[in-house]
């Protein structure tokens, strides 16, 4: 285990940490959700993420929830044995429950309920790092928290009447949602702030391309940055394991350098405080010129995972921007018909092992061709000696030929539009025509 990384439920039995919260899983499969296999896979992957002991499991097919305790009355006294059998301390839903259903299931069962959205809240609070995801984490657990305030307060409950015990609660609840509503209003000014600056920066790239890495927690995206960039970024083995964006360098051989961005793991029903708070993180992907869409192919369901990333991306507008879809971890198929299999439902994807390498060089090769649609094809004409300008052409353009006439060099190139200014300003003449062998080489003079 590394320096900064989170510790695990596995860390923490290894080195003796402190006992971990015992909690029971419970998921409500309604007619519009498929049901998991495993069941409850992805919440013990949420909960092991957040540092709890999972000691039971239960789940339920419904038409429509209880509209008093989510499950039904029946499951509630499956539910209540669970948690005494097995001394659970907390209970976690795969759903999302009302404050009323999170009240009735509390009183119901003595122990602490939790839905889906808070446990991946808290799950973002303790990855969140940089000063941006700190206050884009708290903004979305104060939205999330205000309609519950009710909920903090039910220890006041247990007074009874009489003088002097009439009304403090209520009085408390009403200063804690102005101080809440207060605290929403300058976290929302703040991170306009920081989403304004953002836009300007990643509008302002112009030197180079950008790609950006979308999809699924713990698809391999991080690892997949690593091996195209040969960079070293925080990898681990967990659900939202990093948080912020990270950008590196990206170098494709005979093509040029593009900006390759590695952004927050998406996650089916992923809270919609959370997409809104995680505007300003998101915009390296809003402003890409292409996405690398990366799945897990070894993960069971990972169809579905595919179609929710891509309801994220619809989500925060960016469903129409070029994709290729990057099918990771082909190297933990035990059978590699599977990804037939996935190729006969996505068959543009592309297989690939960030761990191995495999399947990058095509990988490479389709980033290169996406990317190149978006160039045009022209001939710079220069001296020879323009050492600036060829270096430039070099790193920045997919150079097709070149031709030396004497102390001049013609370079047939494609390069990215916006790069047109910068041939003129480092000595350069761009010329479209051919041009015959017996006429003279025009200078090199800027445009």
């Amino acid at each position: 285990m590394g320096q900064g990384e989170p510790i695990t439920v596995k860390d923490r039995a290894r080195f003796g940490t402190p006992e971990l919260e015992r909690a029971i899983l419970v998921g409500v499969y309604l007619p519009e959700r498929p049901p998991e296999e495993p069941p409850l896979a992805e919440l013990e992957g949420l909960a092991e993420a957040a540092g709890v002991e999972v000691v039971g499991k239960l789940h339920q097919r419904r038409q429509a929830p209880d509209p008093t305790y989510y499950v039904g009355k029946g499951k509630l006294e499956d539910l209540k044995t669970l948690v005494t059998e097995h001394q659970a301390e907390s209970v976690i839903f795969d759903n999302d429950l009302t404050p009323a259903q999170t009240r009735n299931l509390e009183n119901a069962l003595r122990v602490k309920v939790i839905d889906r959205t808070e446990l991946i809240l808290d799950i973002f609070a303790t990855r969140a790092r940089t000063h941006e995801a700190r206050i884009a984490v708290e903004l979305a657990q104060l939205e999330y928290t205000r309609p519950r305030l009710r909920r903090m307060w039910t220890h006041l409950e247990r007074l009874r009447r009489g003088v002097g015990l009439r009304g403090p609660g209520e009085k408390q609840l009403e200063v804690d949602r102005r101080l809440i509503d207060r605290r929403i209003h300058e976290l929302r000014r703040e991170l306009a702030v920081i989403e304004r600056r953002k836009k300007r920066e990643v509008s302002a790239r112009h030197e180079c391309f950008t790609v950006s890495l979308v999809g699924y927690t713990n698809t391999g995206k991080s690892t997949l940055l690593n091996a195209l960039t040969g960079s070293d970024v925080f990898v681990h083995d967990m659900l939202f394991a990093t948080l912020d964006t990270r950008t590196r360098r990206w170098t494709i051989p005979s093509w040029g350098t593009v900006l390759l961005s590695d952004t927050v793991g998406f996650i089916r029903d992923l809270p919609h405080h959370l997409v809104a708070s995680f505007r300003a993180t998101l915009e390296e992907a809003r402003q890409a010129d292409l996405l690398l869409h990366v799945a897990d192919a070894s993960h069971h369901q990972v169809l579905e995972q595919i179609r929710a990333a891509y309801r994220v991306l619809e989500e925060i507008g960016i469903e129409q921007k070029d994709t290729i879809l990057v099918l990771n971890k082909i190297d933990r198929l035990p059978d590699r018909s599977r990804v037939e299999t996935l190729l006969n439902v996505h068959p543009a994807a592309i297989p690939v092992s960030a761990h191995t390498g495999e399947g990058l060089d095509r990988l490479t090769a389709a980033v290169r061709e996406a990317l190149s649609r978006r160039m045009v094809e022209l001939e710079v004409v220069t001296t020879i000696d323009n050492g600036r300008l060829l270096s430039f052409l070099a790193a920045n353009s997919e150079v097709l030929s070149r031709e030396f006439h004497d102390s001049m060099v013609r370079v047939h190139c494609r390069i990215a539009a916006q790069h047109l200014g910068f041939i003129g300003h480092l000595g350069g003449k761009i010329d479209r025509q051919e041009i015959p062998e017996d006429e003279a080489i025009p200078t090199g003079t800027a445009e």
